[in-house]
């Protein structure tokens, strides 16, 4: 009876329950979306970090990343990145030639990251092949081949065929220089990424910088279970204890901050939210009691407990929350069904999203944990703001409270 009686008063005064369930519902709905909206975002800049730029391992010489020596080499690479593939849970491994140099063309040069690889293992470990704007990923050009950002390109005032002279000290400390051309230009919406580094064919790189046949500076390792990283990098290293061992989290520290602080951020604003909505829910409550003085009397002096009474008017303050709750999360899950696939275009931002390394259009991404934790805050929200108006309520002697007008 008290959970039916609790709902009907809820609905006595429509205006003022519509209004605040309005409130509480754009507030919900603000707060699921954004959270999606946030874990996209977060996911995508995760995904394109590991999945295009680093891996999910790196193998080097324990001294390479010192200062990227060229001498510092694996001297049989070839062989380890071979036997690494073997182990269970690797589904890609790609040797590389690494080296810090010059990149110019008849306009211009610049300092860039040079990449030697493998175009078919290199596949298995990074999908930057499938971010070719133009030409393709080392197919259409026979002799020495580059594949470089479009904003590199930009930089170089480069296009399609166009040659770019790479300048390079060798292993054994000649300057020396080779003509490449462009072959694929790449766009993966990371413009750090697309000017800093170029790939050529490992095999070309190796004869211009005079590197021994199987040896390498890097090694990147692709694994099928994101899961499993830390066991998979912990075999490596028993087997090569030699070699330095990192995973994407060591190397790019930064993306391993974004999930947690994107989380945190999302659960501040929503939390921000909820006060801000208990505030006003506590003052909708508020006027209700003092509404209600002679009524809550009456029912006291017939009889109800002022236990009935504190439970029935804490029920009206969660149902009002509920409601509204329910409302908001409902449309913000719709609205992130509804975008989740075409994505939410940022292109007005894109140069600024672009040059932090964001991608411009955004896909949202439905979490049920989190969704299940909003809810779980809303339903607190009620209970804590329906506190204070109840126990208000409560202070009245039934025989004031009875002759109080009106």
């Amino acid at each position: 009876m008290i959970w039916s009686l609790s709902w009907k008063n809820m609905w006595r005064s429509p205006v003022r329950s519509g209004v605040i369930i309005g409130a509480i519902s754009i507030g919900m709905f603000a707060g699921v979306f954004a959270s999606t909206f946030m874990k996209g975002w977060m996911n995508q800049r995760l995904e394109s970090g590991v999945e295009t730029e680093v891996s999910y391992i790196q193998i080097h010489h324990p001294k390479f990343r010192d200062n990227f020596d060229l001498k510092m080499l694996i001297v049989n690479g070839r062989q380890v990145s071979n036997e690494i593939l073997k182990i269970k849970g690797v589904d890609g491994t790609s040797p590389r030639i690494v080296l810090q140099s010059m990149a110019s063309s008849a306009e211009t040069g610049a300092g860039v990251k040079i990449i030697g690889v493998d175009p078919e293992r290199e596949k298995t470990t990074s999908n930057l092949y499938r971010y070719i704007k133009e030409g393709n990923y080392f197919e259409s050009i026979r002799r020495n081949p580059v594949v470089i950002g479009q904003k590199l390109a930009d930089k170089l005032k480069v296009r399609l065929k166009s040659k770019i002279i790479i300048t390079l000290q060798d292993s054994e400390g000649n300057i020396t220089g080779g003509v490449f051309r462009v072959c694929g230009i790449f766009d993966t919406g990371n413009n750090m990424f697309e000017e800093a580094n170029l790939f050529v064919r490992n095999t070309d790189l190796q004869k211009l910088a005079v590197i021994a046949d199987g040896a390498v500076h890097e090694i990147t390792v692709h694994i099928s279970e994101p899961g499993e990283l830390e066991a998979i990098k912990k075999q490596i290293v028993e087997k090569y204890p030699g070699l330095e061992v990192l995973s994407w989290k060591e190397i790019t520290p930064e993306l391993g901050y974004i999930n947690e602080i994107g989380n945190m951020y999302t659960y501040i604003f929503v939390i921000i939210i909820l006060l801000a909505l208990g505030f006003g829910i506590v003052n909708t409550m508020l006027m209700v009691v003092l509404e209600r003085i002679k009524e809550l009397g009456m029912l006291m002096a017939i009889g109800m407990s002022k236990k009935r009474i504190f439970l029935m008017l804490m029920l009206e303050t969660i149902f009002l929350t509920l409601t509204g709750g329910i409302i908001g999360i409902i449309l913000g899950v719709a609205l992130t069904v509804a975008t989740a696939s075409s994505g939410i275009d940022l292109s007005m931002y894109a140069v600024g999203l672009e040059d932090m390394g964001y991608a411009s259009i955004i896909f949202p991404v439905l979490e049920p944990g989190m969704v299940l934790v909003i809810s779980i805050l809303v339903i607190l929200t009620g209970i804590v703001a329906s506190i204070y108006p109840a126990r208000k309520a409560l202070k009245y002697n039934p025989a004031d409270a009875i002759r109080i007008d009106m």
